[in-house]
């Protein structure tokens, strides 16, 4: 046989493959899971908003609602309907589901603890009515941390979201408080819709939702323009802060006063922004304004955005249970081990080659 120099014998190479798996295996086999940052405030976060699916499905079954076992999979309750008078825009009934989760509560408190919102801290909220649970996950989060939510929503809600006349966001936020899952309740709050004045809707649409601001007692921003609506969220955030500061501003859904156009939410990646990139935004609502004066940004559009950057059940049905995903729990495998496989495994290579190639090179001096 003709000698090859720096030739290895086929059956070295099948070893060391089945050496690699079997270490392999074996570090594979070592992973546990480690307890991420703020654990304890993450599963009182979404622990609290599992309750407040609870207290939200019970209070529109007592309001007459019926729940539709085929659209709301999992009978949540917070499923609406496809359309309805108070009913703004399309919406994607897959989004609707997964933003059923109650552990993205603690994925907003990871994203709160980034921001370093603290014991006392004031936090602005945006939100709309076309994800209800998120909404409350998110005032859930905020109180956690000893904060202080400050919201200004808008009530009109897209296709399948809390887009039930009897059962707006202002109602479920109502019934949150009245059991005790939330302490704070919105402070002022518009239609929503095309230029945050209900346009799009019905006349019976926009009164409503008038009815919901009247029995629940939430003053309402009504403008004549989406710049002027935006103009007095921003006053009334001013007023409520009482010369204090935001230490961030929450956007959730796709509210026009709060982003100021749908452009501005895609041009914006979802996430936490310390600093907005430089932009020509069509128009500058409270977020971009909020962001102008230093303040951090969180923004919110859909629940997908998070699922898998946290490690979340991507199957909407069944519910995922309290304290499950990546953001809770992640595996660490163990590192001294596999260094020591490492080393192993690179011994083993070395003897294998140079066996073989001492073995080649004496059979072709033969």
């Amino acid at each position: 046989m003709k000698y090859r120099p720096g030739r290895v014998h086929v059956m070295s190479l099948v070893g060391l493959a089945v050496l690699g798996l079997v270490l392999a295996a074996i570090a594979e086999r070592s992973k546990t899971p480690v307890m991420q940052q703020y654990f304890v405030d993450k599963m009182d976060a979404a622990s609290r908003t599992n309750l407040a699916m609870t207290v939200l499905k019970a209070e529109r079954l007592e309001r007459g609602g019926v729940i539709d076992a085929v659209n709301d999979p999992s009978e949540t309750g917070l499923i609406g309907v496809k359309v309805s008078p108070t009913t703004t825009s399309r919406g994607s009934h897959e989004q609707k589901l997964r933003a059923l989760d109650p552990n993205l509560s603690a994925v907003f408190v990871d994203m709160l603890k980034r921001a370093g919102v603290a014991e006392g801290d004031l936090v602005a909220l945006g939100f709309t009515g076309s994800f209800p649970l998120m909404n409350a996950g998110m005032v859930v989060a905020v109180e956690a941390l000893g904060a202080v939510p400050v919201s200004i929503p808008s009530v009109g809600a897209s296709m399948w979201g809390a887009n039930e006349p009897n059962m707006t966001w202002l109602d479920m936020e109502a019934a949150l408080e009245r059991e005790g899952v939330i302490s704070h309740r919105s402070i002022a709050a518009s239609l929503g819709g095309s230029n945050d004045m209900g346009r799009g809707l019905p006349p019976e649409g926009r009164s409503l939702i008038r009815d919901a601001f009247e029995r629940n007692g939430v003053p309402l921003i009504d403008e004549p323009s989406l710049d002027e609506s935006i103009d007095r969220r921003m006053e009334i955030f001013r007023e409520a802060a009482g010369g204090r500061g935001y230490r961030v501003y929450v956007n959730i859904g796709g509210g026009l006063a709060s982003l100021g156009s749908s452009q501005t939410g895609n041009l914006i990646k979802p996430g936490l922004w310390r600093n907005l990139p430089t932009k020509n935004f069509p128009r500058r609502g409270v977020l971009v304004r909020m962001a102008e004066n230093g303040v951090p940004i969180i923004h919110v559009p859909r629940a997908d955005d998070f699922i898998e950057r946290y490690d979340l059940s991507p199957e909407p049905v069944p519910l995922p249970a309290v304290g499950t995903g990546g953001v809770f729990y992640r595996d660490r495998y163990d590192v001294p081990l596999a260094a020591v496989f490492a080393l192993l495994y690179a011994f083993a290579i070395f003897v294998v080659v140079r066996i073989d190639i001492k073995h080649y090179l004496f059979r072709g001096a033969r």
